[in-house]
């Protein structure tokens, strides 16, 4: 890739005239231009980011989620290090440049190995390259999918009275109702559920549940529960991917529907939930985008291993540092979950949410969510 003239200067200032992609691609190549103004003058470059480290991320008590503190670090081209980072940086939005010109996507692994023809520039690992685009993130507070770059995996499947409409790969924009006009499978997220691509059109559910696995998802919908009860059903995929979040972020918020988290019941689990309604660590520079702050956990509880007599497994030595870590997390800071997480201690047991077929296939559906739901006031 020639480097051939300098990145256009543009001041940072969002314009109401770009598309969301416009402007990320303007301002990630504006950050290119500061830096090729700084060695035009004969300056040495840098950069300041916010400190993406433990002790800058703390949980916000009155939004529920996690956030970025006020630290910031500087990256500059005095150390090697910090000129390899900054070199790595301006390939990427060169990329994202190239993607833009020829309407092309890349995955993150794909974005990994373009740089092997970087020479010098080229990343050690994919950690690296990852780091490096939530750099980007930040720095601009555009999402990765702004910039074209998506993961390898595909969002979460959905079932049930939904109508939405999404722009395909030609820009033809299609009605879909996500129960009528799909297969057994669901309909499947894109990788980008921002408005550009999908808006909503209708909905007659009244909740949305979020369901772990996908056992428990083709059972809910076999039985007929999104008919039977007005539900939305949308399968997590263990822990869910960013474009699931958001899609739940945005369900909830523009159809106001109530979102319930429903997996089995383990400290692992617990931290799916707790992924969906706060935000994680991981992206706390996003988490107004992804965090649905909400949304309530409906179960596998240890109390409904009590209560529902379920077949259940010990719980060994990382089970036990986990939950003993939850105790002073502060997602889990209420009675409700120092309750639980104190009786499943207690007790040494876990389950999974396939366990209520113990009593029947039927049961989950015709009897647990019901009861479940109409205590916590969802039915």
């Amino acid at each position: 890739m020639p480097r051939k003239r300098a990145p256009e200067s543009t001041t940072k200032n969002s314009s109401p005239t770009l598309g969301k992609e416009e402007e990320a691609l303007r301002q990630a190549i504006a950050l290119a231009g500061k830096v090729y103004q700084e060695l035009d003058r004969g300056d040495i470059p840098w950069m300041r980011l916010p400190l993406r480290t433990k002790q800058n991320i703390a949980f916000n008590l009155r939004e529920g989620v996690w956030k970025l503190g006020t630290l910031t670090g500087t990256r500059s081209a005095r150390k090697m290090d910090g000129a390899m980072m900054l070199l790595r940086t301006f390939w990427i939005v060169d990329f994202i440049r190239e993607m833009a010109r020829d309407q092309k996507t890349s995955t993150l692994r794909e974005l990994y190995y373009i740089s092997e023809q970087w020479e010098e520039a080229k990343f050690h690992s994919e950690d690296e390259s990852n780091l490096l685009v939530e750099d980007l993130e930040v720095l601009t507070e555009k999402l990765r999918e702004d910039f074209r770059l998506h993961p390898e995996e595909n969002g979460a499947s959905v079932i049930g009275d939904l109508t939405l409409e999404e722009v395909n790969r030609k820009g033809v924009r299609k009605k879909i109702n996500c129960r009528d006009d799909v297969g057994d499978g669901g309909y499947q997220l894109p990788n980008n559920v921002e408005k550009e691509k999908i808006t909503f059109h209708s909905t007659g559910a009244k909740f949305v549940v979020a369901i772990e696995c996908g056992g428990m998802m083709d059972r809910l919908a076999e039985n007929g529960f999104d008919e039977r009860h007005d539900a939305l059903l949308v399968h997590l995929k263990g822990q869910p991917a960013r474009s699931t979040r958001r899609f739940l972020k945005r369900i909830n918020g523009e159809l106001k529907l109530p979102v319930v988290v429903f997996t089995d019941g383990d400290p692992w689990s617990f931290r799916i939930y707790a992924s969906v309604a706060f935000g994680a660590i991981k992206t706390a520079h996003l988490s107004g985008y992804l965090a649905t702050p909400a949304a309530q956990f409906l179960g596998v509880t240890a109390s409904d291993i009590e209560n529902y007599k379920l077949p259940s497994d010990n719980l060994n030595d990382k089970d036990i540092r986990a939950l003993n870590a939850e105790l002073t997390d502060p997602r889990f800071n209420d009675q409700f979950w120092r309750t639980e997480i104190s009786l499943m201690l207690e007790k040494g047991r876990k389950a999974e949410q396939q366990s209520l077929a113990k009593y029947g296939l039927n049961y989950v559906t015709d009897r647990y969510l019901p009861e479940k739901l109409t205590e916590m006031g969802v039915l």
